[in-house]
């Protein structure tokens, strides 16, 4: 019930036009019928920014975020690491 009550709308595609009812009506009719009915009723809650440059570029912030991490830099792999390694280094170092 509490996730039901807290979908949040993120990323380039939410900026489409009628996105979050359309959202917010097909998980209306997904819910099941007993959570309908009182006291069990859940409320949907969708929320989103305003801000759509936030919602356009928010998957390269975030990027951006987890690539500047030193434990994330650790687990980085060049062409050539791969190429010599295959799958393997990729398993070594991203266990």
């Amino acid at each position: 019930p509490s996730l039901y009550g807290s979908v949040i709308t993120t990323g380039g595609n939410t900026l489409i036009q009628g996105f979050t009812d359309r959202l917010s009506r097909d998980l209306t009719t997904k819910t099941p019928p007993v959570c309908r009915i009182q006291p069990f009723s859940m409320r949907l809650k969708v929320l989103s920014t305003n801000s759509t440059a936030e919602r356009r570029y928010g998957a390269w912030i975030g990027g951006s975020i987890l690539a500047s991490l030193g434990t994330f830099q650790q687990m980085w792999i060049s062409k050539q690491e791969y190429e010599e390694g295959g799958k393997a280094q990729v398993d070594r170092k991203c266990p």
